[in-house]
């Protein structure tokens, strides 16, 4: 998280009264002091990032305090606001509140203690609200991510699906009294489009139908929901649109289960993106082989589980591992936005845990989803 603004701008056209504020609250807190309203906003204007909170009188001349509130509440909305005041009429304070959005009214002269614990209040407000705002930005970015990449692992199924659907309407050639004649190139072929079509839309479905499940579980009062490795697992072997033979090529084994920590959905889009990159590498192989395996065991720091996939493909280039899980690189030849890698990095990374890759080329390749806390063991039997 960013440096997190700590100085407060004091604004008040007596000379007595700022240097009374900075010699009396410059031991504490980072004070700059300005005489005026414009003196304040050219302040802000340069150096705006700085301030965490601002404290105004109210009578001032060419402009009073509170057409400062205003401008800072429009153009400096992260500052925490007071108002000092001699003139406590009702109208005013409710202007400042109105109008100005001040977290506190001071009432003039100003006393230590009081004006202390409002300054501190003031910062603790500022600092709640500039975590918050931190958060907020981490759900967008994080959001912004994940919808993009679903939208990139729902293309091309759904591409797939549209030129096997117009595969099969090209050879379409009349028909008639309820019936439609289809011509087939070799005997089987449309049955097998429309197949894999099947297969695609259900995995297409199986994506959405997750991040829906997530979209209701995020209500306020929703059960938090967990998943275990193996129903996970079990999941992406079943949904997974594998070509005619690839799921043969796929060996579960679960050694021991345990509940994963993190979003059901994130995670579920991880396990695609490794099923499919270990797919691809194999295609072509002579014997493809591919180990899906999760286990959990018992270390000092206290229960570690992981999900492995190994293949026996080609393996990894030296120079493109160790740029694998940090920058946009991509072992395929044929393209790829070598995202896929660092996206799932980054679920696992919130989740408490890390993505390993150990590979040789002509050795093979194994990826490791470990996750180091929050890991709940589950019940045998």
């Amino acid at each position: 998280m960013q440096n997190i603004a700590q100085a407060i701008l004091f604004v008040d056209d007596e000379v007595p009264s700022r240097k009374w504020f900075a010699r009396c609250f410059g031991g504490e807190f980072q004070v700059a002091t300005a005489a005026s309203a414009d003196d304040a906003l050219a302040i802000l204007a340069e150096r705006g990032d700085e301030f965490a909170a601002l404290v105004t009188d109210y009578r001032m001349p060419e402009q009073d305090g509170m057409k400062l509130l205003r401008r800072v509440q429009r153009d400096h909305r992260h500052i925490v606001r007071l108002l000092a005041t001699a003139y406590a009429e009702k109208d005013v304070a409710i202007a400042a509140v109105n109008q100005g959005k001040v977290l506190r009214i001071l009432e003039k002269p100003l006393e230590d203690e009081p004006t202390r614990e409002a300054l501190r209040e003031a910062l603790a407000v500022y600092r709640a609200q500039a975590l918050e705002r931190a958060m907020n930005e981490g759900r967008a970015a994080t959001l912004r991510e994940t919808l993009g990449f679903l939208a990139h692992e729902l293309n091309t199924p759904l591409s797939t699906v549209r030129g096997l659907v117009s595969t099969v309407a090209a050879r379409h050639v009349g028909g008639g009294e309820g019936l439609a004649r289809f011509e087939e190139l070799q005997p089987g072929e449309l049955l097998a489009a429309l197949e894999r079509a099947e297969r695609r839309a259900q995995y297409c479905q199986s994506l959405v139908a997750t991040f829906l499940q997530s979209a209701r579980d995020a209500y306020p009062g929703a059960a938090p929901q967990t998943v275990s490795a193996s129903s996970l697992v079990d999941a992406l072997l079943n949904e997974f649109p594998f070509e005619e033979g690839e799921r043969a090529w796929v060996e579960r084994r679960v050694q021991a289960d345990f509940r994963l920590p993190g979003r059901r959905d994130l995670l579920y889009l991880v396990l695609c993106t490794l099923a499919k990159n270990a797919v691809q590498v194999l295609r072509g192989h002579p014997h493809p082989h591919l180990v899906v395996e999760a286990g959990c065991e018992d270390t000092p720091a206290g229960p570690r589980g992981w999900i492995r996939f190994a293949d026996n493909g080609p393996g990894i280039p030296p120079d493109v591992l160790e740029l694998l899980t940090r920058a946009p690189v991509t072992t395929k030849g044929n393209g790829g936005s070598g995202m896929g890698l660092m996206f799932c990095q980054r679920v696992m990374q919130a989740a408490g845990g890390s993505v390993q890759v150990v590979s040789a080329e002509g050795q093979g390749t194994t990826i490791t989803l470990a996750f180091e806390r929050g890991v709940q063991p589950a019940a045998a039997g």
